[in-house]
């Protein structure tokens, strides 16, 4: 008969350094091989994240065992394609729209291009603005010699470079939806497991740390995303009035810009440029005043509540985590800033209580 196994030993102090020191190294070389991908496994644990309630809500009304396979990739899909249809669409009306430039350039080789008459009116650089129109658009010549100095081959060398990066982001965004639908499929293992090491790691306040980050997502989901979304709509109906080109693009334009701080008033002046020069300027003023009036309750009254009350973390903070997270990383900063100042508030808050809650 074969003898029972012997509990192992405990490990010596030796072992215990170099288990952290292969742990250390190991991790060190996971997150260099994925360098790349880094940001795909981000975006990817951000959407699960601000989706998994109605995912888990799905899962409850499915019998168990029959969707571990089909309610992720439906997910997946509907969440890739609220993504893809929009920039699919864009693109669309970009190319519809292309001939207008073409027709812009051959025209201004041809005839030239006068300057409009709202351009003289400009409160500032009007006169300045008119007169190197005059020199480099008005006149065929001009416009011919101020067109040829485009250097084409920096052209095709950086339509290039765009659609190189276009080829390399769909990957990451294909890589994210990828990790997306495992994260679905096996989401309650992983929070398992994620709860225990944290809980080996870091004792009872490792979990809250991880419930306030997840909190903070779920806040600025519904802060940055829901209402700048809410924005785009509402301005998009007010361009439609006010006569716009295009307002519906432009709506689109408006609610991805929102959800960046600051970002929205260059879109809707933009919009309300192109009606001052279709001597619209009423109309200009109104797409223009409006546009700051829903800026300003959205960030002063509705974000605050949203974000802040999520987290219980003061709208400054909220502002410093998300300003220099998009300094920092970019898009994902909308996100990785509040959390990071979500989790730094609550260890400050327990370390100055004067109580250790374990």
């Amino acid at each position: 008969m074969s003898k029972p196994p012997q509990p192992a030993s405990a490990a010596s102090p030796a072992q215990n350094t170099a288990r952290v020191l292969m742990a250390l190294l190991l991790t060190g070389l996971g997150v260099w091989t994925l360098r790349e991908f880094i940001p795909a496994l981000v975006w990817a644990c951000i959407l699960a994240i601000a989706f998994w309630p109605l995912f888990a809500r799905a899962s409850r009304r499915l019998p168990p065992g029959k969707h571990n396979l089909l309610l992720p990739a439906l997910f997946t899909l509907v969440i890739g394609g609220a993504f893809i249809v929009p920039l699919v669409m864009a693109a669309l009306q970009a190319a519809r729209e292309s001939h207008v430039i073409f027709d812009w350039v051959e025209n201004a080789r041809h005839t030239g291009i006068p300057a409009p008459d709202w351009l003289a009116h400009l409160p500032i650089g009007g006169a300045q603005a008119s007169a190197w129109w005059t020199d480099n658009l008005a006149d065929p010549d001009a416009a011919t010699a101020l067109l040829r100095r485009i250097d084409r081959t920096e052209l095709v060398g950086a339509s290039r470079q765009i659609g190189a990066n276009v080829a390399h982001r769909a990957l990451l965004f294909g890589f994210s939806l990828t990790t997306l639908f495992f994260l679905f499929k096996d989401g309650d293992a992983l929070t398992i497991q994620l709860q225990r090491a944290s809980h080996r790691a870091f004792g009872p306040s490792g979990e809250r740390v991880g419930r306030q980050i997840i909190a903070s997502i779920h806040g600025t989901v519904d802060g940055l995303v829901l209402v700048g979304i809410g924005e785009g709509l509402v301005l998009g109906i007010v361009y439609a009035f006010a006569g716009v080109p295009h307002p519906t693009l432009f709506g689109a334009v408006t609610a991805v810009a929102a959800m960046i701080p600051l970002a929205a008033p260059i879109v809707f002046g933009v919009a309300a440029l192109l009606l001052v020069g279709q001597d619209a300027t009423m109309a200009a003023v109104a797409v223009f005043a409006t546009g700051m009036i829903v800026t300003f309750v959205a960030d002063h009254f509705i974000r605050p509540v949203l974000i802040g009350g999520a987290t219980k973390l003061p709208f400054l903070w909220v502002l410093f985590g998300i300003l220099g997270g998009v300094t920092t990383w970019g898009l994902l900063g909308l996100f990785l800033g509040p959390a990071i100042m979500a989790a730094l508030i609550l260890l400050w808050r327990e370390w100055t209580s004067g109580s250790n809650q374990r």
